[in-house]
């Protein structure tokens, strides 16, 4: 049977969600490559992707007492995640998202879905400037229950302005566990070994050595607890 990754890999190639060629990225970079999973667009791709995170958490076992998806790429993935843990794992867990703007009639505020209380886990695409993640730990926060942990789908391991990835900047900021899907490096991988992707292999390792940071184990995690 195909690892998780494979399938991720498969899955996101096939949707065209990670795409090969050059791409110009908003930090300017020229990129050989470009992930976006927006690009998962119907009813069997979303449910294997929602298995996928639902695997990738229960792997951590994290104690976990809500779900969370930032606004907007997050609320499908939260919301295929809480249906992949109840169907594959038996595992219920209520889920809740955010408004970009809080809503000043009816029920109100900023967020939808379950309470939030206890130990909430992310469920988010990837990491890039942090931004996310910094309004949705303040949210929940606010709301008096404890980020926990986050699972994205992808860890890109390539530094931002510094020397660390977004995902070591965001464990070191906020103090989040996050584990990923997959790697860069796991991309690497994956295409190894396969002729047709010789010469992507290539320009994808040539790009890690510009911009890459080496990454660490995807289930690496800060010491607090």
């Amino acid at each position: 049977m195909p690892s998780r990754v494979e399938r991720f890999f498969e899955l996101t190639l096939k949707a065209g969600a990670l795409s090969f060629g050059q791409f110009t990225l908003k930090s300017g970079r020229l990129s050989p490559y470009f992930f976006d999973l927006g690009r998962i667009q119907n009813g069997p791709a979303i449910a294997e992707l929602g298995t996928l995170y639902a695997e990738t958490l229960m792997e951590t076992g994290w104690a976990t007492d809500c779900l969370y998806g930032p606004a907007y790429k997050g609320i499908p993935l939260v919301v295929t995640t809480a249906i992949a843990l109840s169907d594959r794992f038996g595992k219920t867990l209520p889920y809740a998202f955010n408004r970009k703007e809080a809503k000043d009639h009816g029920e109100g505020g900023r967020v939808v879905g379950g309470p939030l209380k206890g130990h909430i886990v992310l469920i988010d695409d990837v990491i890039t400037a942090g931004t996310a993640i910094r309004e949705s730990v303040a949210i929940i926060q606010a709301a008096g229950a404890h980020a926990w942990g986050a699972i994205v789908a992808l860890d890109r391991e390539e530094r931002g302005g510094g020397t660390r990835s977004a995902v070591e900047e965001a464990r070191r900021d906020s103090g989040l566990r996050i584990r990923a899907i997959a790697t860069f490096s796991d991309l690497l991988n994956y295409l190894s070994g396969q002729r047709r992707w010789k010469e992507t292999r290539q320009a994808l390792g040539d790009y890690r050595d510009r911009y890459g940071t080496g990454g660490g184990a995807p289930g690496s995690e800060p010491t607090v607890q």
